[in-house]
């Protein structure tokens, strides 16, 4: 072989591996809770690491890991995030009680109006107040919340004294408190507990929104549901974060590619389509023959009396706290209602 096809084909090597490196230049792992065909992981997670992958030209690479695969529990999530266990992780901020004091802001009881709108609210609150306090220890990639939060139950739950003696599973330290308050005997667990804890009788009914019914297949596990009209009893917030080391140790051009895809618009999309997806779930429990009780706004303005307690000293609290709750509560509401009028 002469020298000139030695060097010729030297080349072209190189040129190979430069295209391979350069097709994938990082593999990140997204760690979250839901099975994969659970609405979140496919119509949400799914879509920002496929637009992710695509924007990058394949260097960059989203490995998805589902229920739990990688090990640990619902609540170890946020600390896999901060300690490298996980790049990328989606997970209930509730599951870690108290860890996020600002943002149980979004969780009272009737704060919440339509789900893209409050989750616009929660976004730009959280760029005001939390990126440098509650989210020092990750990058924030997208935060949202659901839609309407309802109650499922084995009996029916009308009045707010239905709740008496009644195990409900509850998904965050305001729900808690507030069912609690209620006279539920509240139990808080991470949701895919939900339906063994139902079928053992551990718990008689749990919250949760209608787009995660089908998952958890609670339309077999109760009969009955209670919805607030357009009024929202509660809602649960979500953080989807990045690894401090794995964001910083991308390229700039790479970094963009992530923020461009991340951020206030995609928080909206996320709310959005998981209320999106309350129609479907819905429609389980009405082919199941299943009761669907809707409070009147007579009855809502009762439960909503009822829940001021929980507000009132969720405010009291944040102030010991040093956190002005007033006005983190007065702040909130006015980006919910300017969103909401928007919409």
């Amino acid at each position: 072989m002469t020298a000139t096809r030695r060097t010729l084909l030297g080349f072209i090597a190189a040129v190979c591996m430069s295209t391979n490196s350069a097709a994938q230049e990082v593999t990140l792992r997204l760690h979250q809770f839901l099975p994969a065909q659970a609405n979140v992981p496919a119509h949400i997670l799914d879509v920002w690491a496929d637009k992710v992958e695509a924007d990058s030209n394949g260097r960059i690479k989203i490995d998805r890991f589902p229920a739990m695969q990688l090990g640990g529990t619902p609540p170890q999530l946020i600390d896999q995030a901060i300690d490298g266990v996980a790049d990328i992780i989606w997970t209930v901020a509730g599951y870690t009680p108290g860890r996020f004091p600002q943002l149980e802001v979004f969780e009272l009881p009737f704060i919440s109006a339509d789900a893209e709108a409050t989750s616009r609210a929660y976004w730009e609150l959280a760029e005001a107040r939390m990126m440098d306090t509650d989210f020092a220890a990750f990058k924030p990639l997208g935060l949202w919340v659901h839609g309407p939060g309802l109650i499922h139950s084995s009996r029916p739950i009308t009045d707010v004294a239905d709740l008496n003696g009644l195990k409900l599973r509850a998904p965050t330290r305001t729900t808690t408190t507030m069912f609690t308050g209620l006279g539920a005997t509240s139990v808080g667990m991470p949701v895919p507990a939900v339906p063994e804890a139902l079928s053992k009788g551990v718990i008689d009914g749990a919250v949760i929104p209608w787009e995660v019914v089908p998952a958890l297949k609670v339309h077999e596990l109760v009969t009955n549901h209670t919805e607030f009209g357009d009024a929202h009893l509660y809602t649960t917030a979500f953080i989807f974060a990045m690894n401090h080391d794995a964001y910083n140790g991308l390229p700039d051009d790479l970094k963009a590619v992530i923020d461009a895809n991340s951020g206030l618009e995609f928080s909206a999309f996320a709310g959005r389509t998981m209320q999106d997806y309350d129609a479907p779930g819905r429609a389980l429990a009405e082919e199941a023959g299943n009761t669907i009780i809707s409070l009147t706004p007579e009855q809502v303005d009762a439960w909503r009396a009822a829940s001021q307690p929980t507000i009132d000293n969720w405010i009291a609290e944040a102030d010991a706290a040093g956190i002005d709750g007033a006005g983190l509560y007065e702040a909130a509401t006015a980006l919910i209602a300017k969103h909401s009028a928007s919409n």
